[in-house]
């Protein structure tokens, strides 16, 4: 019974702990002249640079996000303050519930998760909020979770190296944060 209740949230905790990122390209100048809307729209180089730095700000937050899971799964602690750093909902929700049912099991998670390549997929900076698609290939073949009491692992924890989907979103006081985040443990990378 507990390891049928367990492999439900165990799925989502390690999902949770992964996430990625990709590489957009910067827009191109238009010859005629913008109007309504459009006119604040930066075009050219400076579009390409507000991309740019979307990119590095969105891979950034990614990179915080996976380090506060790792940090605060190693204690299955759902209120560590590093993950409103960097996360927001309904991301950070799901991972709290996913900490918290940990916790209430007397799990935490032990090994190395490792993002091996994050890649911003897309940046959209006219979307309401502006958004940066991130994809990555996680290992997280050398992460369990285990009992605390008895050093066991969790049944149904076992990790693997597979491709994980994030979306970075910036929040109105500037801030870019982990809003969206999807291991796709089916597809192997």
């Amino acid at each position: 019974m507990r390891a049928r209740q367990l492999s439900r949230w165990t799925a989502g905790l390690v999902a949770a702990a992964t996430v990625g990122t990709t590489t957009a390209c910067g827009g191109t100048q238009e010859a005629s002249t913008p109007t309504g809307p459009e006119r604040s729209r930066p075009v050219g180089a400076q579009r390409a640079a507000d991309e740019a730095a979307a990119e590095k700000a969105a891979l950034a937050a990614y990179a915080g996000y996976l380090k506060a899971s790792r940090t605060a799964s190693r204690r299955s602690d759902p209120q560590a303050p590093e993950l409103t750093r960097f996360l927001a909902d309904p991301l950070l929700t799901r991972v709290r519930l996913n900490l918290r049912q940990a916790r209430e099991h007397g799990a935490v998670s032990t090994g190395t998760l490792r993002s091996e390549d994050p890649t911003v997929v897309s940046v959209d900076l006219d979307a309401e909020p502006p958004s940066v698609e991130i994809q990555d290939c996680v290992d997280a073949s050398g992460y369990r979770l285990v009992y605390l009491e008895d050093d066991k692992v969790v049944p149904g924890t076992r990790g693997s190296r597979h491709l994980a989907t994030a979306t970075a979103t910036r929040y109105p006081d500037g801030r870019w944060l982990i809003s969206t985040g999807t291991a796709h443990q089916d597809q192997p990378c």
